[in-house]
């Protein structure tokens, strides 16, 4: 029997149990928590059964007590496991566990793992939840393993004719041992590229801006590769361009199956690149749902987004990011950057704010997840 609300959401017939993962292990953990607890507390407000899995960076986890509201509890509160021990209602576990005892506790439940980065949003987790057979907000396994891998997902965009920005990958092995003969190749790659020399590196596997740098010379090209791999096996470098456009587009599976595009949206970093802190610190950036940019330059980036999102695999909702030159004689021009497979959910987050501004509210987009979710499970029984 499934555990259900009955009367949903645009006609739908029942609402189902949600379980909210969030935390997780990568350096984006406390992000998570401020998505997942923000998706949570819209969920109870629109009266849902939601249970809240808390998951350490050491991959245990834990149910928080029944209604639980983050109010004005810091991030950090949920992911030091001191204080964490603190919020739960039960001593912390493996996460299968976890998933097997609701699963079974909660048949016809909507799992969503609102979680961000590698280990997290990279198919671990996905790929647990689709071993069980339940039903999930978002990516499956190999997408969100391909979303994760910034220079794979380049390359599909490359094979479809999208534009990407050319770039490198160097690997922690290849770096570690053949560092002078790397160092060359990259002051060739260097010399090719139209920003005098200018790169920047970040961690192939990594989102929110983590373990970036610009490298302008070559005495900083080792520094930007060093911090990358210090959030992953393998770093990208590619050109860095002056003061681009920051573009999102935000998409949203629908029910039926329909994919609706939202945006774009700009981001207007307050520091020289949109790094964590410019994301993250209140007051240091800002953003717009309404960028002045024509219709004639924004609709090539909504069906790129489109044609991308179908190429790989994409589910339930995901977010592309943009690049576009804002000066010189190439003006105008644009690559795909890199996708989000589940974006940010916070309060500065442009993937809610893009879908709300054609209509709805946050806790509208919310349940819209979770009713697309239990429809595409109920179409693939």
């Amino acid at each position: 029997m499934s555990d259900t609300i009955t009367g949903g959401l645009n006609g739908a017939p029942s609402l189902p149990h949600v379980v909210v993962l969030y935390g997780g292990r990568s350096a984006e953990a406390e992000i998570s928590v401020v998505s997942g607890s923000a998706i949570s507390a819209a969920l109870m407000g629109r009266g849902l059964a939601v249970s809240q899995l808390l998951i350490l960076r050491s991959g245990l986890a834990a149910l928080l007590p029944d209604g639980h509201l983050r109010g004005d509890r810091a991030a950090t509160e949920y992911t030091s496991d001191a204080r964490a021990a603190a919020l739960v209602s039960a001593p912390f576990r493996p996460l299968s566990e976890l998933l097997n005892e609701l699963s079974a506790r909660h048949p016809g439940a909507v799992f969503i793992p609102a979680l961000h980065g590698p280990g997290d949003e990279d198919g671990e987790v996905q790929q647990a939840l689709d071993a069980k057979g339940v039903a999930f907000v978002g990516a499956r396994p190999a997408a969100a393993a391909l979303g994760m891998d910034k220079g794979r997902f380049k390359d599909l965009a490359a094979s479809l004719g999208i534009p990407v920005l050319p770039h490198m990958l160097i690997s922690a092995a290849r770096w570690s041992t053949a560092r002078a003969v790397v160092l060359a190749e990259i002051a060739t790659f260097a010399a090719e590229q139209s920003e005098a020399g200018a790169l920047i590196g970040k961690p192939v596997a990594h989102g929110s801006s983590i373990g970036m740098r610009i490298a302008r010379t070559p005495e900083e090209w080792p520094l930007a590769v060093d911090l990358a791999l210090e959030y992953g096996d393998v770093a990208l470098l590619e050109p860095y361009l002056t003061k681009p456009r920051e573009l999102e587009i935000a998409l949203l599976e629908r029910a039926d199956g329909t994919v609706a595009s939202y945006g774009p949206g700009e981001v207007f970093p307050g520091r020289e690149f949109y790094d964590y802190d410019a994301k993250y610190a209140d007051g240091v950036s800002r953003t717009t749902t309404a960028p002045d940019l024509s219709d004639a330059m924004s609709e090539p980036l909504r069906a790129a987004a489109l044609q991308l999102f179908r190429a790989f695999g994409g589910r339930g909702l995901a977010r592309m990011d943009f690049l576009m030159r804002s000066s010189g004689p190439e003006a105008g021009r644009w690559y795909i950057s890199e996708v989000n497979t589940f974006p940010g959910f916070t309060p500065i987050s442009l993937f809610p704010a893009l879908v709300t501004a054609a209509g709805g509210s946050f806790a509208d987009l919310c349940v819209e997840l979770v009713v697309a979710a239990q429809s595409q499970a109920q179409r693939a029984s």
